[in-house]
This record gives structure tokens, sequence and C-alpha cells, in this order.
């Protein structure tokens, strides 16, 4: 990890801040609101640098933008997020674990990791859709 300057504090500490998962515009437009003067260039380094690190959790769109969040948990896990207002659950799944595993062992893969997010609506979204 580089050395820790002053707007990547101020993205780290929003990062903090946040609960769901958040483009590298729109954390940069959060810090210009908060009187921040981070680079957008410098948003979307630091970003990539944590997310190496393991620091956070990244997820990409249909479009293929990266979304990035600060997960609270360090061990695996997966994410349930509305499609709407973008919050944002943890959650684990053991199920997919196992069978993530028996799928690698029946083709003799080893090694296997995986990535599985869960979209949907949150319950406070469909009740002013209704």
């Amino acid at each position: 990890m580089q050395r820790m300057t002053r707007q990547r504090q101020a993205i780290a500490d929003l990062l903090a801040q946040t609960d769901d998962f958040k483009s590298a515009q729109q954390l940069h437009d959060l810090l210009k609101e908060r009187g921040e003067t981070a680079g957008l260039a410098t948003v979307y380094r630091t970003l990539q640098n944590l997310a190496d690190a393991g620091e956070l959790d990244v997820l990409r769109t249909d479009d293929g933008e990266m979304l990035f969040r600060q997960c609270e948990r360090v061990e695996h896990h997966h994410h349930l997020v509305c499609r709407s207002c973008g919050k944002t659950v943890e959650i684990d799944g053991p199920t997919v674990e196992d069978w993530a595993s028996r799928v690698g062992r029946a083709h003799e893969f080893i090694n296997i990791e995986h990535t599985i997010e869960l979209f949907g609506t949150c319950v406070t979204c469909a009740a002013r859709t209704r």
C-alpha cells in the first residue's frame, strides 16, 4: 500500500462511513461535497490499491462499472444488494460454498474461488413503489 496522504485518508474515511456500494465517481462527488480536494485519478488509484489489499469488496455492474464498499467482515461472504437504493447486506453462503467445492471436485479442479452477489428490492423501496 502506498503512503497515507491526506487525500487517501479522506477516501478511506468516506468508505468507512458508507454502507452501500459506490462508484469512484460517486465517491469523488461526495468528497467534493465535503470540501476535499482529491482528483478523480487519485480516487481510482486509491480504490484499486485498497481492493488489491483486500480491504474493499468490488462489485461489477451489468454495464461493467466497478462499485466499491468497505466490508464489515474479513472472511469470505456474499452480498444481497437492493437494485433501487443500493442497501447492502453481507450474507453467509455455506450451501453455496459446499456446492462450489463439489462442482470443482467433480471436474477435478482445485483452489476454487467464486463471487456471488444477489440483487433484489428491499422492503423500503418496494413499499415506495406500491
